[in-house]
């Protein structure tokens, strides 16, 4: 393919492949398992309970968080808000959420990944994983520069 057919791809193809994309990934069964756990926590009376006392924890801990150690209910405050969090990690329709959630996240990383890699190796793809495992600062042999 030469310069000039590189420069007049027909965008309107593009945006309807993209949109094929989006409906197949609509359709997937991380998709339907995320919307499915989503709603059942939306759902669940604890958890609108828990998530409004989380809210009231974490405001305390923010004024405490201010002075930091120094304050008198600095340590406290920061384990009522590490309690509370695990009150809701220990319902089962918050842990299946965040499981789905997480591999929604991995499938359309990988799928951002496929594309801009199929454009150029040196492409950077964001993520959300706190510990990238290739590229630059992962401690691997970095190619982008």
């Amino acid at each position: 393919m030469s310069v000039s057919e590189l420069n007049t791809v027909d965008m309107a193809e593009v945006l309807t492949y993209a949109y094929q994309l989006g409906d197949m990934i609509n359709a997937s069964v991380e998709v339907a398992d995320y919307l499915y756990w989503k709603q059942a926590v939306e759902n669940h009376p604890d958890v609108k309970a828990l998530v409004r006392e989380l809210q009231a924890k974490k405001e305390l801990f923010e004024e405490t968080e201010r002075f930091g150690h120094f304050h008198p209910n600095y340590h406290e405050a920061k384990e009522q808000v590490s309690a509370v969090e695990a009150k809701l990690e220990g319902i089962e329709e918050v842990a299946r959420f965040k499981l789905a959630e997480k591999n929604l996240d991995e499938l359309l990383h990988s799928m951002s990944e496929t594309i801009a890699f199929s454009v150029s190796d040196s492409i950077k793809v964001p993520s959300n994983d706190p510990l990238p495992k290739k590229g630059c600062g992962s401690g691997g042999g970095c190619q982008c520069g």
